[in-house]
């Protein structure tokens, strides 16, 4: 690791700075960076110039064989691709090998797992401690107004309009998008703010803050998360347990709204998808709703001849 930091020393602190201007979040940023450093060790010692597209896919070759998911392979994929792209912009690479390298095939047919609005009640009536408003409040952006993590790790107060009951939100690929805010949402958005803990940096907006008064940080919102999973399940064999986090409230939003007959359209511009297509994983339905189909047509036997 020090050796990767002394040979690449500036074309890292490139990509920070590059990363931080880009409006990446605390954790992209990290996740990248730690994925950057693997694929520079493999280099063993060449010059950034001296890379070719064959060291990147023989990189990615061995973070497979590793037996990593095709999902984390995509994304050490997306890390060392970005990296290049920064140090082009910042004048310090000529080219990027990793441009180009197909992606691996996901499970595209996989349903994510959500649940149901009587699931998402008792979710939340398991949401327990000092900070139960908060935390409330926190998740209800996620299932009910389908914020991802880093977005509500990521708003401030200034992002908040009471009088008109909309929130701007800034998600992915620095995109800003606008959302109306449901009335339950507004009620127990109003009391979270009413019950903030003032943030010990005089200029610190955030909206959500910690018990030390920081900005409330995505690991401490996905423990929140886990924790009130466990209660959620507690009376279910753990065997039978699902893995459930906090983007499944995410999940959750995009399945109701599809389900209650909103257009993919809409529900696009709600999720802040950049693509229709990731949209339609929500358009999953259950086996029940596919009996129900079937049981529809009218199917008869022959009579024998």
């Amino acid at each position: 690791m020090s050796d990767v930091k002394d040979n690449y020393e500036e074309q890292l602190d490139a990509f920070l700075i590059w990363m931080k201007d880009a409006g990446y979040t605390i954790y992209t940023r990290k996740s990248y960076l730690s994925d950057v450093y693997e694929f520079l060790e493999s280099l063993h010692g060449k010059t950034i110039e001296q890379v070719k597209k064959l060291h990147v896919i023989s990189y990615l070759s061995s973070v497979r064989e590793r037996g990593v998911s095709d999902a984390t392979r995509n994304r050490k994929h997306a890390a060392v691709h970005c990296f290049f792209k920064a140090l082009i912009e910042m004048e310090l690479a000529t080219k990027n090998p990793a441009y180009g390298i197909k992606k691996s095939k996901t499970e595209s047919n996989k349903t994510p797992s959500f649940l149901n609005e009587q699931e998402l009640m008792r979710f939340f009536e398991s949401i327990q401690g000092k900070y139960r408003t908060r935390n409330i409040a926190v998740f209800f952006l996620m299932a009910y107004m389908g914020l991802r993590i880093g977005e509500v790790h990521a708003l401030n107060l200034s992002d908040y309009n009471a009088e008109h009951r909309t929130l701007s939100v800034f998600g992915k690929g620095r995109k800003w998008r606008s959302l109306p805010i449901p009335e339950p949402v507004h009620q127990m958005l109003d009391q979270a703010i009413s019950e903030r803990i003032e943030p010990r940096r005089a200029k610190e907006d955030a909206m959500f803050t910690s018990q030390k008064g920081r900005r409330l940080s995505i690991r401490c919102i996905q423990q929140i998360a886990s924790d009130t999973f466990e209660r959620f399940q507690a009376d279910v064999p753990e065997q039978h347990r699902l893995a459930y986090s906090s983007h499944k409230l995410r999940h959750s939003f995009g399945t109701m709204l599809l389900r209650k007959g909103a257009d993919l359209r809409t529900v696009q511009e709600l999720l802040g998808h950049s693509s229709i297509q990731t949209t339609t994983i929500y358009t999953h339905v259950t086996n029940r709703e596919k009996e129900e189909a079937i049981s529809r047509l009218k199917i008869q036997i022959p009579t024998p001849q």
